[in-house]
């Protein structure tokens, strides 16, 4: 059996340690598997105090802060760590200094008003180098029973959280149900709207940033990383098809998942990372725009000081080893070749410094 342990440490018994997570294993081929399995990375979250590894930065809380957290780690972080970005720092005033930046305040709401502002495409969005966009849908309901997603409204903002684009879209089905309590909107909003098509090659427009379709897929493009939560649903309302390796959502991100894989919502993650409150009511648009843009902005600011690993895909060094060989290695070996699973937003800070030069 496996059972997580202090750091490592010499020991008279003869068990094999993680590197990373400080798991331990009674056979060293059973700590190879875990290595194959675990992607451990300097990408995942990691502890301050005791340096371990977790898989999403729940589990870190967790373990600097949960009912079975470690009790020297619980004990720094209480003293010195900052509960939003769980980074230590090395005195109160340093703490208290950062705290000041690291919580935001809440965007200010843009509200339902009827007449729709349908902000233009600006040529600097459409002719400087590739940043990111952050979008957000308004579904209203259609079908009998109102469950069928309409997008009836859609914002766009960039990294500076200036509105790019503002409209309200006309339904491309009868809609049944505003959701008004959520949405905001009525039969008026929608009066004047903008068509479906319309909206779809303006978004088009903004995120193709003058790139030809065939040349989306290079990562080297002008094209616009797009942010946002769930952006699958919004833009299968959209009718928007995007490469899936120009999409930063925050519900699939994997440090931002439950520790069980699953995506927690955009208020939650506002909340417990950026330290405000969103949707407590009707759900802003530009306030969900901004908030989900300064999420990604969180995660891209990391300065992990690696390059390279932590882009997915890429060959792992286990597939080139003989079990042999991998069972000969050291855990700080094995972890030296080990390869994330999912590509860390850190990469598209070099990424778009390497376009800008």
């Amino acid at each position: 059996m496996d059972a997580e342990a202090d750091p490592p440490t010499r020991s008279r018994t003869e068990r094999h340690k993680c590197f990373a997570c400080y798991k331990q294993f009674k056979k060293k081929e059973h700590l190879v598997e875990h290595m194959k399995i675990s992607y451990h990375t300097p990408h995942q979250p990691k502890c301050g105090v005791c340096q371990k590894h977790c898989k999403s930065f729940e589990s870190l809380r967790n373990h600097l802060t949960g009912p079975l957290s470690r009790a020297s780690c619980s004990r720094t972080f209480s003293a010195q760590g900052c509960d939003l970005c769980l980074k230590l720092y090395d005195s109160p005033s340093s703490l208290g200094k950062h705290r000041e930046i690291c919580h935001l305040s809440a965007p200010a709401s843009l509200g339902t008003k009827i007449l729709a502002f349908a902000g233009s495409v600006d040529e600097k969005y459409t002719t400087k180098g590739a940043k990111a966009i952050a979008i957000n849908c308004g579904l209203v309901g259609g079908g009998t029973d109102g469950s069928l997603d309409l997008c009836a409204r859609v914002c766009l903002v960039d990294e500076d959280e200036n509105i790019i684009f503002h409209t309200y879209v006309q339904p491309q089905s009868a809609v049944t149900d505003y959701r008004y309590e959520i949405t905001g909107l009525t039969e008026e909003h929608l009066r004047n709207s903008k068509s479906h098509k319309e909206v779809q090659d303006r978004i088009l427009e903004i995120l193709y940033n003058g790139e030809s379709a065939r040349r989306l897929m290079s990562d080297s493009g002008k094209a616009r990383l797009l942010v946002g939560h769930d952006l699958k649903r919004g833009l299968d309302c959209l009718r928007i098809n995007y490469p899936g390796h120009l999409l930063r959502d925050t519900a699939k991100y994997r440090p931002l998942l439950k520790t069980n894989l699953v995506s927690h919502s955009l208020k939650y993650l506002t909340k417990t990372y950026l330290g405000y409150d969103i949707q407590t009511g009707e759900h802003d648009p530009y306030v969900d725009c901004v908030s989900v843009m300064r999420l990604y902005k969180r995660m891209r600011a990391q300065d992990h000081q690696v390059k390279g690993i932590g882009t997915p895909n890429s060959d792992s060094g286990f597939e080139s080893q003989k079990a042999e060989e991998l069972e000969n290695m050291t855990p700080d070996e094995l972890y030296q070749i080990s390869k994330s699973d999912y590509k860390c937003w850190c990469l598209d800070s070099s990424t778009a410094a390497g376009l800008n030069s």
